[in-house]
């Protein structure tokens, strides 16, 4: 059970999030493997690096 703490002085309240990372070939299999986890109902972000 998470307690929950108090917003720091800008106001700011931190909610936790867990995620996933999947390492893709190449722009094309990221677009795939992106189009398969939306169709499963998944909530997904794009990251390039």
């Amino acid at each position: 059970m998470q307690t929950k703490k108090a917003p720091g002085k800008n106001g700011f309240q931190y909610k936790p999030q867990f995620g996933v990372i999947v390492i893709c070939d190449n722009e094309s299999h990221q677009k795939e493997v992106f189009n398969k986890l939306k169709q499963a109902g998944l909530k997904l972000k794009v990251v390039s690096v």
